[in-house]
């Protein structure tokens, strides 16, 4: 009882890290590697700091251009308390659809400081309509849909997590 009520302690502590995959020790993302997902996919710690609350998300990572034309296509859930990230290289208005993506899902388009640009909640699955983030971002985070709203995360809000 006393080791996961330390493990919890440490992670809802942790969340620091620039969105961008830096460093910062015990930041969010830091500590034990996380073994891939069942997708095969590398996954990671993030964390949303809204106001006073930090929601905690384990991530799949999205990083080549085939794992993130993909993304969370044909899934037919995501838990609440994951999702997947799409890391850039360099800053982009990046675009999404939900072509045979089954569930909607909240897209979260992040800015290169680590505060969230814009959200499109609850997209509609198999939609081919682009939704587009206003200005370029460093990354976009994808989320269950209609989560953000019910967490209370909106636009400037800050993401952190580590890339490796």
């Amino acid at each position: 009882m006393k080791f996961s009520s330390l493990i919890l302690a440490l992670a809802i502590s942790a969340c620091n890290l620039p969105a961008n995959g830096g460093s910062v020790a015990n930041g969010c993302g830091s500590g034990n590697e996380l073994a891939p997902s069942t997708a095969g996919l590398s996954q990671t710690t993030l964390c949303i700091e809204s106001g006073t609350k930090k929601q905690i998300f384990t991530v799949e990572i999205a990083r080549s251009s085939m794992e993130q034309a993909k993304g969370l296509m044909f899934r037919t859930e995501l838990p609440d308390n994951t999702g997947m990230i799409f890391p850039f290289p360099e800053p982009k208005v990046a675009s999404f659809w939900m072509k045979n993506t089954v569930i909607p899902l909240d897209i979260i388009f992040i800015r290169e400081n680590g505060t969230i640009e814009s959200i499109a909640e609850n997209t509609v699955p198999y939609s081919t309509e682009p939704v587009s983030a206003g200005e370029p971002v460093i990354s976009v985070l994808e989320l269950r849909g209609g989560l953000t709203s019910e967490l209370g995360i909106k636009a400037g809000d800050r993401v952190t997590w580590r890339s490796k």
